[in-house]
């Protein structure tokens, strides 16, 4: 039980539930004590869905419960006793005030809104706090700090680049790039035959137990307007699970994922990828382990080369540098809208009804497993709202939180930067702008269709292509200075004059809902 005066009170977060952090060093059970809380406010500072919030409670009531097998103090606060008014600020407060603590402890957040919280609260209270550094993470941000320092432009190539050279991954006997190029990406782009996918297995499933359950039911009493079907919830909430998680995609998906990881396809949520962003992103699984078991794969010749790489730069590449960009930018970063993007989220993107295909495939599949693999969150839902010009941080505030691997660390410089370029190219080197071409090339989503992806005028005009030759249009002066861009802007200055005028009039009823 937490005793009345404390020595060192652990502040541990909902993403930050691995034993080995830097909190833990020289704990001390008989003064120690491991605070914890469940307050409704991280689920409705943005509007959290059920899948995301129960996952995050499991994993963390499952953690508690492993310390206090341990013999640690935890003090913790159950979601069910917040009518609604807390947020973390306020629930640490209460708690210094009840424990007298000497001294916080906690390892730097995933968020800049939570590090502030935790530590006006604690010079509220006149009590010292530690903010510690992430050890969960292959590059810290000082190391990152450094390498930016000087670049005009950074560039993830470079830094992954580095990274493999630091770590001695995937690296030859002279040590460089295993098979001779640093990059594979050119491998992995293939779109599967009119047949389908074949040969997908399922990730590994976990049947909820009793603390789950609990969960399941507090979530849905609690958050009941919120989106996420908790009927299937089969995520991995402890260390173990997502071990074997890993376990599963190194056997069954792994030798696949290279190949077809852009590849799109209708009730095939998953396909060949990992679904283990949301463990990693938790800290219930390290990616160090990660890396070691996809570079073992490799080397045992159980995977292609390329299928390793293109995972590998995924976790030891943008994973990390997406960090890095974070916390180098932030707190300003959060509102930059490069490209004045003013339009509000449509409404269907918290219902799924729409007639594209492609949108109503991957919203619903959102709305209600909390997941969605990369290219559907850049090029489908993401695509659209770019193109659409809608505002960036409405957008990031969907994708925060509808998907359930989402922390604003890695969700907030993947959907403003990468996704919607609202910040100018600092994570990108242009705009992710396509036509409905690329999303029938990459899937099936366009067959049975309403809309003509190859058509850019008209009432059956697909909606991406009208909106593509739109967006080149609207931005032709500010991209034009992009020598990426160019091929593109050539061919939207191409484009006739009636060719025009029928593009931004269907455009503009697009942007009314008269599709």
């Amino acid at each position: 039980m937490p005793r009345a005066h404390t020595r060192n009170l652990i502040v541990c977060l909902g993403d930050q539930l691995n034993r080995d952090s830097a909190a833990f060093d020289g704990f001390d059970a008989s003064v120690d004590c491991v605070w914890m809380a469940e307050v409704m406010g991280e689920s409705t500072h943005v509007r959290s869905s059920k899948v995301r919030t129960t996952l995050f409670l499991s994993a963390m009531r499952h953690f508690r419960l492993a310390r206090e097998k341990e013999g640690f103090s935890v003090d913790y606060r159950m979601l069910d006793a917040d009518d609604g008014s807390l947020d973390l600020e306020s629930a640490l407060a209460r708690s210094i005030a009840r424990l007298k603590p000497a001294r916080i402890r906690v390892v730097q957040p995933g968020e800049w809104r939570v590090q502030v919280m935790l530590e006006r609260a604690a010079k509220s209270a006149g009590v010292a706090i530690d903010v510690l550094p992430d050890r969960h993470f292959l590059c810290c941000v000082d190391e990152f700090r450094a390498h930016a320092a000087g670049r005009k432009q950074l560039r993830m190539e470079y830094f992954y680049r580095e990274q493999r050279r630091k770590h001695g991954v995937l690296l030859d006997r002279l040590g460089g790039p295993e098979g001779g190029e640093w990059n594979l990406d050119h491998e992995n782009r293939e779109s599967f035959a009119a047949t389908g996918p074949e040969g997908v297995r399922k990730p590994r499933a976990f049947k909820p137990d009793a603390t789950t359950r609990e969960v399941i039911g507090t979530v849905e009493r609690m958050l009941h307007g919120h989106p996420g079907d908790l009927e299937g919830f089969d995520w991995a909430v402890t260390p173990a699970q997502a071990e074997d998680a890993l376990d599963d995609f190194i056997e069954h998906r792994l030798a696949h994922f290279g190949r077809w990881e852009d590849a799109m396809w209708t009730d095939e949520p998953v396909l060949f990828h990992s679904r283990l962003s949301a463990a990693m992103n938790l800290k219930l699984l390290n990616p160090r382990r990660v890396i070691e078991r996809a570079e073992k794969a490799y080397r045992s010749k159980a995977v292609p080369l390329a299928s390793a790489e293109g995972f590998i730069r995924q976790v030891l590449g943008w994973r990390e540098y997406v960090r890095g960009i974070y916390w180098l930018h932030m707190p300003d970063y959060a509102e930059r809208n490069a490209l004045k993007a003013d339009q509000p989220l449509p409404a269907f993107y918290w219902t799924g009804e729409t007639e594209m295909r492609c949108l109503h495939a991957a919203l619903t599949q959102t709305l209600e497993s909390g997941y969605a693999h990369h290219i559907q969150r850049l090029m489908v839902t993401g695509l659209y709202a770019l193109l659409l010009g809608v505002r960036p941080q409405e957008v990031h505030e969907w994708y925060l939180g509808v998907y359930c691997d989402a922390v604003e660390w890695v969700e907030l410089p993947n959907t403003l930067g990468m996704s919607q370029y609202g910040d100018g190219g600092v994570m990108a080197s242009k705009p992710y702008a396509a036509t409905g071409k690329y999303i029938s090339r990459m899937s099936n989503y366009c067959k049975g269709c309403r809309f003509d992806p190859a058509k850019s005028e008209g009432d059956d005009a697909c909606p991406f292509t009208t909106l593509y030759w739109d967006f080149l249009l609207r931005h032709k002066k500010q991209l034009g200075g992009n020598p990426r861009m160019a091929l593109q802007l050539k061919n939207a200055e191409r484009l006739t004059e009636v060719t025009v005028r029928g593009v931004r009039a269907r455009a503009r009823a697009i942007r009314e809902g008269r599709m």
